[in-house]
């Protein structure tokens, strides 16, 4: 399946539970929003409608968020890779959901998302994994919390209907996330039954800040040539 077709759409969700996740701010990331990221055209709750998926293209955490300190782009979440300690432990949180992520760029559009507009950043959310897309395969934990986010923005946001990938949007610059990333199989994720491991409930969350806790207060970012998923 080509990068390209990566596409589907949610039904309604009835009666949708409340879930979380493990997510933390990337340490020092708010110092960034006013020069990355935008005001909805849309409502923040009832306007958004669509996730995005991506892939960093070899830059690790540090590097994907150089490039929101460096006003070239940004995104809602970042999913670290095997190398990284957050990895099987948190996902970082990048830009608040209430605001616009540079993560499309706003000529660009689909006709099988949102009637075809374009200025999609207005009504989607995005998600970044951190995967080189050349012989790296994403982790299992990387396909779950992709999966988890998309579940979690399903039950939150009455009208999530399209989940799509950045070279569908974009495939004339964009191949993100790429060949080796397993869509079927994190479609399937997205759309099975359970949701027990996303309830939530005080003792997940206590773990989660106890996790966070042992986490560094900042991470040195480096300089990044070129664009990373914009």
């Amino acid at each position: 399946m080509h990068p390209q077709q990566y596409y589907f759409t949610l039904p309604k969700f009835k009666n949708p539970p409340i879930l979380s996740l493990p997510q933390a701010w990337f340490p020092g990331v708010q110092e960034y929003w006013e020069g990355c990221t935008s005001k909805r055209l849309y409502d923040p709750f009832f306007g958004i409608n669509t996730i995005v998926i991506h892939a960093t293209a070899g830059h690790g955490s540090a590097g994907a968020v150089s490039v929101m300190r460096d006003k070239k782009a940004s995104f809602h979440w970042l999913i670290p890779d095997e190398n990284e300690k957050e990895h099987c432990n948190l996902i970082w949180a990048c830009v608040p959901e209430s605001r616009v992520a540079w993560h499309v760029r706003n000529d660009k559009f689909h006709p099988d998302v949102n009637d075809g507009k374009n200025k999609i950043n207005h009504s989607s959310l995005s998600i970044e994994l951190v995967n080189s897309q050349k012989d790296d395969p994403f982790s299992n934990w990387q396909i779950q919390m992709t999966a988890d986010i998309v579940r979690y923005c399903w039950a939150k946001y009455p009208n999530m209907k399209y989940v799509v990938s950045h070279a569908k949007l974009d495939p004339g610059r964009r191949s993100d996330p790429g060949a080796n990333f397993p869509w079927n199989e994190f479609k399937d994720r997205v759309l099975e039954d359970n949701f027990d491991g996303l309830i939530a409930y005080d003792a997940q969350i206590d773990r989660f800040k106890a996790v966070r806790a042992g986490l560094e207060s900042t991470i040195e970012l480096p300089t990044i040539k070129g664009h990373i998923c914009y």
